[in-house]
Protein backbone atom coordinates (compact mmCIF):
# COMPACT_ATOMS: atom_id res chain seq x y z
CA UNK A 1 0.00 0.00 0.00
CA UNK A 2 1.33 3.73 -1.12
CA UNK A 3 1.06 6.59 1.33
CA UNK A 4 -1.99 8.74 0.79
CA UNK A 5 -1.64 12.09 -0.42
CA UNK A 6 -2.35 14.45 2.23
CA UNK A 7 -3.09 18.15 1.04
CA UNK A 8 -0.58 20.56 3.35
CA UNK A 9 -0.81 23.56 4.97
CA UNK A 10 -0.89 25.12 8.64
CA UNK A 11 -2.45 28.43 10.47
CA UNK A 12 0.58 29.38 11.86
CA UNK A 13 3.84 29.25 12.04
CA UNK A 14 4.98 28.03 15.60
CA UNK A 15 8.64 27.59 17.02
CA UNK A 16 11.27 24.80 18.50
CA UNK A 17 13.68 26.55 19.34
CA UNK A 18 14.36 28.79 16.08
CA UNK A 19 13.02 25.81 14.03
CA UNK A 20 10.44 26.21 11.54
CA UNK A 21 7.74 24.02 13.30
CA UNK A 22 4.18 23.56 11.10
CA UNK A 23 1.74 20.83 12.79
CA UNK A 24 2.69 17.76 12.19
CA UNK A 25 -0.19 16.82 10.12
CA UNK A 26 -0.64 19.88 7.44
CA UNK A 27 -4.22 19.51 6.38
CA UNK A 28 -5.09 23.15 5.40
CA UNK A 29 -4.02 25.02 2.38
CA UNK A 30 -1.18 27.07 2.84
CA UNK A 31 -1.76 30.74 3.16
CA UNK A 32 0.03 33.84 3.78
CA UNK A 33 -0.40 33.27 7.69
CA UNK A 34 2.88 31.54 7.60
CA UNK A 35 5.02 34.43 6.11
CA UNK A 36 4.04 38.19 4.73
CA UNK A 37 2.70 37.90 1.52
CA UNK A 38 6.58 39.36 -0.46
CA UNK A 39 7.72 36.43 0.46
CA UNK A 40 6.51 33.69 -2.38
CA UNK A 41 7.61 30.86 -3.86
CA UNK A 42 8.42 33.06 -6.88
CA UNK A 43 10.76 35.07 -5.17
CA UNK A 44 12.86 32.34 -4.21
CA UNK A 45 14.03 30.08 -6.92
CA UNK A 46 13.82 26.48 -5.63
CA UNK A 47 16.24 24.41 -7.89
CA UNK A 48 15.23 20.90 -9.58
CA UNK A 49 17.34 17.81 -8.33
CA UNK A 50 18.40 16.17 -11.59
CA UNK A 51 21.15 13.43 -11.60
CA UNK A 52 21.81 12.13 -15.65
CA UNK A 53 22.62 13.66 -18.84
CA UNK A 54 20.55 16.48 -19.66
CA UNK A 55 20.16 15.14 -23.00
CA UNK A 56 19.14 11.65 -22.54
CA UNK A 57 15.91 10.17 -24.32
CA UNK A 58 13.83 9.55 -21.58
CA UNK A 59 13.25 11.70 -18.09
CA UNK A 60 11.44 10.28 -14.76
CA UNK A 61 10.28 12.62 -12.36
CA UNK A 62 9.74 11.15 -8.99
CA UNK A 63 7.55 12.26 -6.26
CA UNK A 64 8.71 10.97 -3.03
CA UNK A 65 8.60 11.86 1.19
CA UNK A 66 11.07 11.79 3.09
CA UNK A 67 8.71 9.88 5.63
CA UNK A 68 7.66 7.70 3.72
CA UNK A 69 8.85 4.19 4.21
CA UNK A 70 7.98 3.05 0.29
CA UNK A 71 9.59 5.34 -0.67
CA UNK A 72 12.72 4.25 1.00
CA UNK A 73 12.31 1.27 0.09
CA UNK A 74 12.40 1.81 -3.35
CA UNK A 75 15.61 4.36 -2.62
CA UNK A 76 17.40 1.85 -0.66
CA UNK A 77 16.67 -0.72 -3.13
CA UNK A 78 14.97 -0.52 -6.92
CA UNK A 79 16.33 2.98 -7.72
CA UNK A 80 20.37 2.53 -7.26
CA UNK A 81 19.84 -0.69 -10.05
CA UNK A 82 18.26 1.98 -12.16
CA UNK A 83 20.74 4.77 -11.06
CA UNK A 84 23.41 1.74 -12.47
CA UNK A 85 22.06 0.80 -15.85
CA UNK A 86 20.39 3.77 -17.06
CA UNK A 87 20.78 7.22 -15.23
CA UNK A 88 24.32 6.51 -14.89
CA UNK A 89 25.13 5.19 -18.19
CA UNK A 90 22.81 8.20 -19.97
CA UNK A 91 19.75 7.20 -20.96
CA UNK A 92 17.57 8.08 -18.21
CA UNK A 93 17.73 11.61 -16.37
CA UNK A 94 15.86 11.52 -13.56
CA UNK A 95 14.00 14.47 -11.34
CA UNK A 96 13.65 14.16 -7.65
CA UNK A 97 10.74 16.24 -6.29
CA UNK A 98 9.78 16.30 -2.46
CA UNK A 99 6.18 15.69 -1.48
CA UNK A 100 5.86 16.71 2.27
CA UNK A 101 3.10 14.71 4.32
CA UNK A 102 4.03 16.50 7.49
CA UNK A 103 6.72 18.68 9.07
CA UNK A 104 9.48 16.00 9.45
CA UNK A 105 9.19 15.27 5.55
CA UNK A 106 9.55 19.09 5.48
CA UNK A 107 12.57 19.15 7.88
CA UNK A 108 14.46 16.31 6.00
CA UNK A 109 14.53 18.33 2.72
CA UNK A 110 15.74 21.46 4.06
CA UNK A 111 18.24 19.83 5.64
CA UNK A 112 18.96 17.71 1.81
CA UNK A 113 19.36 20.93 -0.16
CA UNK A 114 21.45 22.96 2.99
CA UNK A 115 24.32 21.53 0.82
CA UNK A 116 22.98 22.80 -2.37
CA UNK A 117 22.96 20.49 -5.94
CA UNK A 118 26.32 19.04 -5.21
CA UNK A 119 25.77 17.13 -1.99
CA UNK A 120 21.61 16.70 -2.65
CA UNK A 121 21.20 12.86 -3.42
CA UNK A 122 24.52 12.05 -1.34
CA UNK A 123 22.04 13.24 1.58
CA UNK A 124 18.88 12.08 0.73
CA UNK A 125 20.65 8.57 0.20
CA UNK A 126 21.50 9.04 4.29
CA UNK A 127 18.01 10.31 5.15
CA UNK A 128 16.27 7.54 3.43
CA UNK A 129 18.66 4.72 4.49
CA UNK A 130 18.30 5.95 8.00
CA UNK A 131 14.90 6.70 8.20
CA UNK A 132 13.94 4.18 10.90
CA UNK A 133 16.59 5.97 13.31
CA UNK A 134 15.85 10.14 12.46
CA UNK A 135 11.76 9.62 11.75
CA UNK A 136 10.21 8.69 15.27
CA UNK A 137 9.81 10.63 18.51
CA UNK A 138 9.19 13.88 19.82
CA UNK A 139 10.09 17.11 17.07
CA UNK A 140 13.39 17.76 19.37
CA UNK A 141 14.43 13.96 18.54
CA UNK A 142 13.68 14.68 14.94
CA UNK A 143 16.34 17.28 14.69
CA UNK A 144 18.66 15.80 16.07
CA UNK A 145 18.51 13.05 13.80
CA UNK A 146 18.16 15.14 10.96
CA UNK A 147 21.56 17.36 12.29
CA UNK A 148 23.30 13.87 12.90
CA UNK A 149 22.80 12.77 9.30
CA UNK A 150 23.83 16.26 8.10
CA UNK A 151 26.78 16.77 10.24
CA UNK A 152 27.77 12.94 8.43
CA UNK A 153 26.87 14.37 5.07
CA UNK A 154 29.57 17.00 5.55
CA UNK A 155 27.52 20.07 7.09
CA UNK A 156 28.34 21.86 9.69
CA UNK A 157 26.23 22.63 12.39
CA UNK A 158 25.56 25.70 12.17
CA UNK A 159 25.17 25.32 8.27
CA UNK A 160 22.33 23.08 9.25
CA UNK A 161 20.67 25.26 11.82
CA UNK A 162 20.58 28.18 9.51
CA UNK A 163 19.24 26.22 6.88
CA UNK A 164 16.39 24.75 9.26
CA UNK A 165 15.91 28.43 10.71
CA UNK A 166 15.04 29.40 7.07
CA UNK A 167 11.10 30.23 7.62
CA UNK A 168 11.32 31.98 4.35
CA UNK A 169 12.48 28.74 2.69
CA UNK A 170 10.10 26.90 3.99
CA UNK A 171 7.09 28.28 2.57
CA UNK A 172 8.80 28.86 -0.74
CA UNK A 173 9.24 24.74 -0.96
CA UNK A 174 5.71 23.97 0.07
CA UNK A 175 4.81 26.64 -2.55
CA UNK A 176 6.82 24.56 -5.43
CA UNK A 177 5.45 21.72 -4.17
CA UNK A 178 1.74 22.01 -3.92
CA UNK A 179 2.37 23.50 -7.05
CA UNK A 180 4.40 20.08 -8.65
CA UNK A 181 1.96 18.04 -7.22
CA UNK A 182 -1.46 19.72 -8.15
CA UNK A 183 0.09 19.70 -12.23
CA UNK A 184 0.85 16.47 -11.96
CA UNK A 185 -2.20 14.99 -10.08
CA UNK A 186 0.37 13.57 -7.64
CA UNK A 187 -2.02 11.76 -4.69
CA UNK A 188 0.29 9.21 -3.13
CA UNK A 189 4.71 8.18 -3.21
CA UNK A 190 6.38 7.32 -4.42
CA UNK A 191 4.71 8.14 -7.44
CA UNK A 192 6.22 8.92 -10.78
CA UNK A 193 5.73 10.65 -14.52
CA UNK A 194 8.24 8.63 -17.32
CA UNK A 195 7.99 11.03 -20.52
CA UNK A 196 4.75 13.11 -19.72
CA UNK A 197 2.83 9.32 -18.73
CA UNK A 198 1.91 8.61 -14.40
CA UNK A 199 2.95 5.31 -13.09
CA UNK A 200 2.66 3.77 -9.49
CA UNK A 201 5.41 2.82 -7.69
CA UNK A 202 6.73 -0.68 -9.17
CA UNK A 203 9.92 -3.06 -8.98
CA UNK A 204 12.96 -2.51 -11.19
CA UNK A 205 11.98 -5.34 -13.81
CA UNK A 206 9.01 -3.30 -14.56
CA UNK A 207 10.65 -0.07 -14.86
CA UNK A 208 13.28 -1.64 -17.29
CA UNK A 209 10.56 -3.20 -19.46
CA UNK A 210 9.21 0.80 -19.82
CA UNK A 211 12.42 2.25 -20.26
CA UNK A 212 13.63 -0.11 -22.17
CA UNK A 213 10.66 0.16 -24.50
CA UNK A 214 10.67 3.98 -24.09
CA UNK A 215 14.44 3.89 -25.29
CA UNK A 216 13.44 1.41 -28.26
CA UNK A 217 10.87 3.58 -29.68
Amino acid sequence: MRREFLALGATATMALGAYVLLPRRMTAPLSDAILPPAHAEGDIEIPEMVLGDADAPVTIVEYASFTCPHCATFHTNTFKKLRSDYIDTGKVKFIFREVYFDRFGLWAGMVARCGGEQRYFGMTDLIFSKQDEWAKGQPGDIVAGLKKIGLSGGLTGEQIDACLQDAEMAQALVAWYEKNAEADNVRATPSFIIDGEPYSNMGYEEFAKILDEKLAG
